[in-house]
């Protein structure tokens, strides 16, 4: 059974920075492209970023330029390192496929405040 496993959040200053992991186990990285999402408070998941086999990257509007999507495929571990960090970036991030193929892990909450 594939499960997902993030963690790395935290409280943390605005302009701080945090590394963000996911753990797959039960399952391989190696044919998915593979994404991060956050859902902020009050509001619906959202796609931040994704990146696919060849290390190619997308990202959205919001966080390009402050976020690093990478992954270890060999470890099955996707991360994401999140600079310049702003209130707005408060959430729960969530990794997945690209098409959120697999059950939804239990996130791991990011919360930017002073």
């Amino acid at each position: 059974q594939v499960q997902l496993v993030e963690s790395g959040g935290g409280l943390v200053q605005p302009g701080g920075s945090l590394t963000l992991s996911c753990k797959l186990s039960g399952g391989s990285f190696s044919f998915y492209a593979m994404a991060w999402y956050r859902q902020p408070p009050g509001k619906e998941r959202e796609l931040i970023a994704h990146i696919i086999s060849d290390g190619s990257t997308n990202y959205a509007n919001s966080v390009k330029d402050r976020f690093t999507i990478s992954r270890d495929s060999a470890e099955n571990t996707l991360y994401l390192q999140l600079d310049s960090l702003r209130p707005e970036d408060t959430a729960v991030y969530y990794c997945n496929t690209l098409s959120a193929r697999w059950t939804w892990g239990q996130g791991t909450q990011v919360t930017v405040s002073s």
